[in-house]
């Protein structure tokens, strides 16, 4: 005998399912043509490069999980429903081919492997949402938000598969199924059904199939109109995500003549990825447990900010889209305008000005996020409209951008004292000889901070010690921009990144080192936009390299040294292992760990402009990396940027520890090399 079973065992007229699922169909897609029409009315962009690539990242991050298995426990249980969910469907479609198609696929070996995989997928899928439950509800977690669609959402996929199971269990005890010992689940079910009647197991199990199929057209009827969306819009984004640099900052065009506004005024303003992203999060939280500003009770949480801009597109999207059509049609510009109108500023009515300073653009919230929001570009196109437009940015940024305008460099010193701080090293120019292999990028804080002047010191001593042939610009270099950029300031950013491509183009550079991890992103990632492309390379790759060509030999050295994961070098750049293998190559060094690090690494407080910036809100975000660094138990604070070394040392001495010392990684090799 085959092994196989009835499909639609006592169950007459079962047709009309395929009525309902037309009307069910209908629902859904009307749905999903409405996000759709929202996200439309963002600004173009292009995401369509790489399809393999992006098929690839839907198959790791989204069958795969790679992301949300971080998280021991969230992980488990969002695996449990994902794949109880995905063995599911895979089952029905198989029955339907069974049955409707024609094609007898559901009988034999792999009836009963499939039989037995549905039993187990279920079993799991029903583990998770009861984990989901007691997590939600039970443990209460700070970043999860309890609202009625997301008890909703677990009770209805709860109900699909408890019926699911009584409903294999009202079909083996009226059947005596032979092969039942292959759906282990529903034979446990089976035996609250032993002893009835034949035909009240066979009532009850109509009813149970109809009301089981309404709960099932019911969950696909109100996929696109709750939390559960994200099933479909998760591995869609997925799809779409950012394969380029991290640092994906558009460039604004300023001889557009068509472009009346240069950054996002309006939600409209945004593009039809940032806007499909606020229908992509599912509040999970992850990007608020990571974020600097909200850990340290800044106004800033990604989650909040997102879901805010979120139910601004949803009430203000109609009156858009209504203002799209009555141009369109040919309406006075005063008609436009007033079917404009209803709040669809982002400034003070969504978003408060001090919640968009408050980013230090980590972008830990961008990787922890196992959708693949963007947030940070959100917050920088804002960051643009407030500058570029309004002129409306703290205070004390008037004085930085004066002095970048002037003098080239954020702190205001003379751009003709640039190359000072090296007149002893016996530094070649290239102005005075360009056959060199590396022009080393020594950036503002190395030329005009007492502190980072050592650090470029030292690289310019180990560099000599390997014999690498370099040169620096001098007082030809200028500012890389990376501040203006990250403030907003895309002029200024432009003017200053421009003359210093001009610069290097002249003098035909090839390959750069740079010291401090943000002008490596800008030199290497964000100056290709404008014409600049250059092999770049950070001081601890090409030091490790060195070590381990033995043209730098390290000797013993007892020192416990606990390192610190730059964002612009870890996150941005995936720069994660070097740094770690030169202090290892280091005799006698031992390397610890804070407790937040690599992808999770906890910033400085500096980034995105905020070096610049007073900190008057919340506690002080480098004192709470310092305090967790020196929780570790060293002796040496190490990092490798000139941002997070002058951050962590005010907040190593904020917290009354003189005797920690914070260094760079080049210090610490110099003092260890033969």
């Amino acid at each position: 005998m085959v092994p196989t079973r009835e499909i639609y065992w006592n169950i007459h007229g079962h047709w009309i399912m395929y009525l309902l699922f037309v009307i069910v169909l209908g629902v859904f897609c009307y749905g999903c043509y409405k996000h759709i029409r929202l996200w439309r009315i963002g600004q173009p962009e292009k995401r369509w490069d790489q399809l393999g690539t992006r098929l690839l990242s839907v198959l790791t991050y989204g069958f795969g999980h790679k992301r949300i298995v971080r998280e021991g426990y969230p992980g488990l249980m969002h695996l449990g429903i994902f794949w109880g969910f995905v063995i599911a469907v895979i089952g029905t479609i198989t029955v339907a081919i069974h049955t409707d198609a024609g094609l007898p696929v559901f009988q034999g070996n792999f009836y009963l492997g499939l039989s037995l995989l549905l039993d187990l997928g279920g079993l799991a899928a029903i583990m998770g949402i009861v984990m989901a439950m007691v997590r939600r509800y039970v443990l209460k977690p700070d970043r999860l938000d309890n609202k009625a669609d997301d008890a909703f959402s677990l009770v209805l996929i709860l109900l699909i598969l408890i019926t699911g199971f009584l409903l294999e269990g009202l079909r083996i005890a009226g059947t005596g199924d032979l092969w039942a010992a292959w759906t282990p689940v529903g034979q446990a079910a089976s035996l609250l059904f032993a002893g009835l009647p034949q035909e009240t197991i066979i009532k009850n199990f109509q009813v149970f199939w109809w009301g089981h199929l309404i709960l099932a057209f019911l969950f696909i009827a109100y996929l696109p109109y709750g939390k559960l969306f994200h099933i479909l819009t998760g591995p869609i984004n997925q799809f779409f995500r950012n394969l380029g640099p991290k640092s994906n900052v558009p460039l604004i065009d300023f001889e557009d003549e068509n472009l009346k506004s240069f950054g996002a005024e309006k939600i409209q303003d945004f593009t039809w990825k940032q806007l499909m992203d606020t229908d992509v999060c599912i509040s999970c939280g992850r990007c608020q447990d990571n974020c600097p500003a909200y850990l340290t009770e800044k106004p800033l949480s990604p989650k909040t900010l997102g879901q805010a801009l979120k139910s601004h597109l949803h009430a203000a999207g109609g009156e858009i889209i209504a203002a799209d059509q009555t141009e369109e049609a040919g309406a006075g510009a005063q008609e436009a305008a007033a079917a404009m109108e209803g709040g669809t500023f982002l400034i003070g009515d969504v978003v408060e000005p001090d919640t968009i300073w408050s980013c230090t653009t980590c972008r830990s919230c961008e990787e922890q996020c196992p959708v693949f929001v963007e947030h940070v570009n959100r917050i920088i196109e804002i960051r643009r409209y407030l500058t570029l437009m309004e002129s409306d940015f703290p205070p004390e940024l008037q004085v930085i951008f004066r002095n970048m305008e002037n003098n080239s460099n954020p702190w205001g010193v003379g751009w003709a004292n640039r190359a000072d701080w090296a007149k002893e090293l016996e530094v070649t120019k290239l102005a005075e000889s360009s056959e060199v292999e590396y022009l080393y990028w020594v950036g503002c804080a190395g030329s005009f901070d007492d502190r980072n002047k050592k650090v470029a010191t030292a690289v310019i001593k180990l560099l000599q010690k390997a014999g690498i042939a370099f040169a620096i610009l001098g007082t030809e270099e200028q500012c890389c921009g990376d501040s203006a950029r990250g403030l907003g300031n895309e002029n200024l950013y432009q003017t200053m990144a421009m003359a210093n491509i001009e610069t290097m183009n002249n003098y035909r550079v090839k390959k750069i080192i740079a010291s401090c991890p943000h002008c490596y992103n800008t030199l290497k990632n964000e100056y290709p936009q404008l014409g600049g492309n250059f092999q770049v390379v950070h001081h601890t790759e090409l030091l490790k390299q060195l070590i381990k060509e033995g043209k730098l030999q390290p000797e013993g050295q007892g020192m416990k040294v606990v390192y610190h994961d730059s964002c612009y070098l870890g996150r941005y750049n995936n720069i994660y292992d070097e740094p770690r293998e030169i202090l290892t190559a280091v005799p006698n060094v031992t390397l610890v760990e804070p407790e937040r690090n690599r992808e999770r690494s906890f910033c400085c407080g500096a980034g995105g402009g905020r070096m610049w910036m007073e900190e008057h809100l919340g506690r002080r975000i480098n004192e709470e990396r310092a305090e967790e660094a020196i929780r570790a138990g060293s002796d040496v604070i190490a990092t490798a940027c000139p941002f997070c070394l002058t951050m962590l040392d005010d907040g190593a001495k904020a917290k009354g520890n003189e005797e920690i010392q914070v260094l760079d990684l080049a210090e610490i090799l110099l003092k260890v090399i033969k």
